[in-house]
């Protein structure tokens, strides 16, 4: 097993940002944390999660101060105090309040996001199913999701994740919008980066057969029923044939 290893300062403009790192060898505990500020609109933000094999184990609620577990049996089996977390939080926030002290404020390498749309399940009209928008490789972990369905904005039933740590030192983020898939449907996630001016979006689409005609139905089943009606001609003929040849060799036998 491998945990969280180091401790890395790093400081952007205008946002500042304290976080760790980790070393994979094997199977990978990591502890990931990091705190946050962007100093243009005087707003910060933290993190503090564990992640086994990229897999979500826990994160800690900054705002209701509490531990969030991935799934809530997790919580049967194990406990975590969120006031550790809390405590390790403030002192990211030292931490960076130290590296901008020191500091000539310069600006760190910008890595924009990776984004596409899928379903979470095989898609069938009228059937509801979950679309998933997998925002990849960012950094640093600041950015926006929305949602948007015929070009309306959508506000329900989305889910968000926390930031998920890379081995590379970037981040991955998933949005998850519940909708039932309905035929002429198109879907547009829209990510936007607090450091980069253009937005990225990925478009999505049901991609079911097209529905039949009635007049194409009708002769598909006009079809299907000349077919059967042909196989019992075919198979009565062969019946005939099978019987009188059966009957010719009888008479043979008994000369």
């Amino acid at each position: 097993m491998a945990g969280g290893l180091g401790i890395a300062a790093l400081l952007l403009l205008p946002l500042a940002l304290w976080g760790t790192t980790a070393v994979k060898v094997g199977h990978t505990v990591m502890q990931s944390e990091f705190y946050q500020r962007d100093e243009s609109k005087e707003q910060q933000d933290s993190e503090f999660m564990f992640d086994f094999d990229g897999d979500e184990i826990l994160h800690v609620d900054h705002d209701y101060k509490e531990t969030v577990w991935r799934l809530e049996e997790f919580g049967k089996f194990a406990s975590f105090k969120a006031q550790g977390a809390l405590q390790n939080m403030a002192i990211g926030k030292q931490n960076l309040e130290i590296s901008i002290a020191h500091s000539n404020k310069s600006r760190a390498t910008i890595v924009p996001p990776e984004v596409s749309v899928f379903p979470k399940y095989r898609v069938q009209l009228e059937e509801p199913n979950v679309l998933v928008c997998a925002v990849d490789r960012l950094w640093p972990p600041v950015l926006t999701v929305a949602w948007e369905r015929n070009g309306q904005a959508v506000s329900d039933g989305i889910y968000r994740s926390v930031f998920y740590p890379r081995e590379d030192n970037t981040y991955r983020l998933f949005s998850y919008l519940t909708f039932v898939p309905q035929r002429g449907d198109l879907y547009v996630c829209r990510v936007r980066h607090k450091e980069i001016p253009e937005e990225f979006q990925k478009e999505w689409e049901p991609k079911v057969p097209p529905a039949a005609s009635e007049t194409t139905q009708t002769v598909v089943c006009a079809l299907g029923l000349a077919v059967g009606i042909v196989g019992i001609v075919v198979g009565t003929i062969l019946i005939i044939k099978a019987m009188k040849m059966n009957n010719a060799h009888n008479h043979r036998g008994v000369l």
